[in-house]
């Protein structure tokens, strides 16, 4: 289902390189005279972001060593390669050049094109003289580039504008040669993919590039390298244990390539995620800036995505794409050199859609005005990070997530382990924390048909103990703070791991303390006190706090840690709240 949904992808771009072709980076261009003499060697290269990185250009690709080359040597690509087979340098170098004539010859040998003659004969005369190449190098000051890698090039005729694998004549011929190498391959069957019947059969798939952590040379996903993964007598290679066409191969292979090069692709944890429809739709191009980091030079790229989401939902129509589009979205994990498939959801768009605003409806909680409106999932797992890294995010839980938000399923329990651990470990709920907590909370209510609720902002009315109880923590904390202004820490540094944890061991010292701090405020602290109390005793408003209460726990389970945590926070973030949330907080609760 994954590889025919991935072969209508191809078949409905217009943007992707039909079949025999494929998009590679190139580096340089060698220019050659009638002779076959270099006369230059031409940097491609673009510049971004101060680097300089080749440029994508079609070119042929004749097998598989168009994407990775195998140990052999022998294995050329057609008028294009990196400098060792072009120029014959590094391991193995005669080989490699003697493999790229002797491949030039093998697919256009019946063209007389002048091009294509001037790259045989520079060829073999790097071929015969391989001292040569050390001075042409030399010659274009590019020793240092040579040395660092094996640069890609291709070849242009001193007259022409266009590269001599992109001339009609050769592009004729090239196209001619392959339509007769398929009708001619020795294995043919029945596509897995697409139907079809005695068709030529790919020997190998095309590797795939660009999954976070996969091998640099490219991954598959179709691949056996054992006998015992052979069924009734096929083959384990030369596409007999898992027919599929040449030309669906090649399809679905350039779709998978193109989504991860693009921007309908988004990292999560180890996850490489990537979208597409079956027709042209708003949601490709909205998934990767609701779940991505915001570029620094549009922040609000992922709010305004948001409110463009609730809006169609409300609506029930997208600016471009019907409500009804089939949708795709597939998870990849590298595993050593297959890919492994983490997650795989397709639903029409409107129902996708709604599954995405409830999670975001699940994440929202108050927060300083400072910090983001919008909590893209890059943003919630690394708040979760040990030091807030990326690179910190456990392997599976990325993809574990968007596969939770996606299908509509509870959140992952290390989703909420982590969170807790990361509030004990650091003395503090974040935003990203909170959020977090919260979120699995509610969703695991919902699961279990409890009345059970957290709301976006502070709940008086909520009577979980672990919550009251992290409300109190955080009410004795501003009593201490407003007691003893400019204090560089407070007891929540001292003593929040074990106040979440073993609370019975805690707040009874707690409260004798609070006396103590009571007693040190000015006119000034009662005031602010008294205000953000909104009474006249703060005595009273911990005897709110505490109404209903029956005794303090002498332990907390993990999710009660995560009330506490979310109790905590919202408390304080009540005391710098304005007054106008209350409204909001009463329409919520609706």
């Amino acid at each position: 289902m994954i590889l025919q949904a991935l072969n209508r992808y191809y078949e409905r771009s217009e943007d992707m390189p039909r079949e025999g072709w494929v998009r590679r980076g190139v580096d340089y261009v060698l220019v050659l005279d009638d002779q076959g003499q270099c006369i230059n060697i031409e940097s491609i290269g673009e510049q971004k972001k101060g680097k300089t990185v080749p440029r994508d250009l079609l070119v042929p690709a004749i097998g598989k060593q168009a994407m990775k080359h195998t140990n052999s040597g022998a294995d050329a690509n057609l008028l294009w390669d990196n400098a060792s087979f072009v120029l014959g340098t590094g391991n193995k170098g005669q080989v490699k050049i003697s493999s790229f004539i002797a491949t030039i010859q093998e697919w256009l040998d019946s063209t007389q094109d002048q091009g294509v003659q001037a790259v045989v004969r520079f060829c073999s005369h790097i071929q015969s003289t391989p001292d040569s190449v050390n001075a042409l190098i030399e010659r274009f000051q590019l020793q240092e580039v040579f040395e660092k890698r094996d640069p890609i090039l291709v070849f242009r005729f001193a007259s022409d504008i266009e590269y001599v694998h992109a001339r009609p004549a050769v592009r004729a011929a090239y196209e001619t040669a392959l339509t007769n190498t398929q009708h001619g391959s020795p294995l043919r069957g029945n596509c897995l993919v697409t139907g079809g019947t005695n068709v030529p059969l790919a020997p190998n798939e095309s590797v795939i590039k660009g999954v976070w952590g996969g091998q640099p040379a490219g991954c598959n996903i179709v691949s056996f390298n054992a006998r015992a993964f052979e069924s009734y007598g096929k083959r384990e290679r030369n596409g007999e244990n898992a027919p599929i066409s040449q030309r669906a191969s090649f399809a679905y292979t350039t779709a998978l390539n193109h989504l991860l090069a693009s921007k309908q692709r988004v990292q999560v944890g180890d996850t490489s995620t990537v979208f597409w429809a079956e027709e042209p739709h708003d949601l490709e191009s909205a998934l990767p800036d609701l779940f991505g980091e915001p570029p620094k030079d549009d922040p609000n790229r992922g709010s305004d995505a948001l409110k463009a989401l609730y809006a169609a939902i409300q609506s029930g129509k997208f600016t471009v794409g019907d409500a009804q589009t089939r949708f795709h979205v597939l998870g990849l994990a590298p595993n050593a050199a297959r890919i492994a498939i983490r997650f795989w959801e397709t639903a029409p768009a409107i129902e996708l859609a709604k599954r995405i605003q409830q999670h975001f409806e699940d994440i929202r909680i108050v927060h300083a005005p400072h910090e983001p409106e919008h909590l893209s999932l890059f943003r919630l797992l690394t708040g979760l990070a040990l030091l807030n890294k990326a690179d910190n995010i456990p392997p599976n839980l990325g993809g574990d997530v968007m596969r939770a938000i996606l299908e509509g399923l509870s959140y992952p329990t290390p989703m909420l382990n982590l969170a807790v651990q990361r509030c004990r470990a650091e003395q503090k709920p974040t935003y990203a924390r909170a959020a977090a907590i919260k979120a699995y909370l509610n969703r695991l209510n919902r699961r279990n048909k409890s009345q059970e609720r957290y709301l976006t902002m502070l709940d008086p009315d909520n009577l979980n103990t672990a919550y009251r109880l992290g409300r109190l923590f955080a009410v004795l904390e501003k009593i201490q703070e407003e007691a003893s202004p400019g204090l560089n820490a407070t007891i929540r540094d001292r003593y929040y791991g074990a106040a979440s944890g073993s609370p019975a061991t805690v707040f009874p010292l707690l409260l004798k303390l609070k006396n103590h701090h009571v007693s040190k405020l000015d006119e000034r602290g009662r005031k602010m006190l008294f205000r953000a109390f909104q009474d006249n005793k703060p005595d009273s408003y911990i005897g709110q706090v505490l109404e209903g209460v029956p005794n303090i726990p002498s332990h907390l389970a993990l999710p009660d840690q995560g009330r506490f945590a979310l109790g905590y926070y919202h408390q304080r973030q009540a005391f710098f709240t304005k007054s106008e949330s209350a409204t909001d907080n009463q329409e919520e609760s609706k």
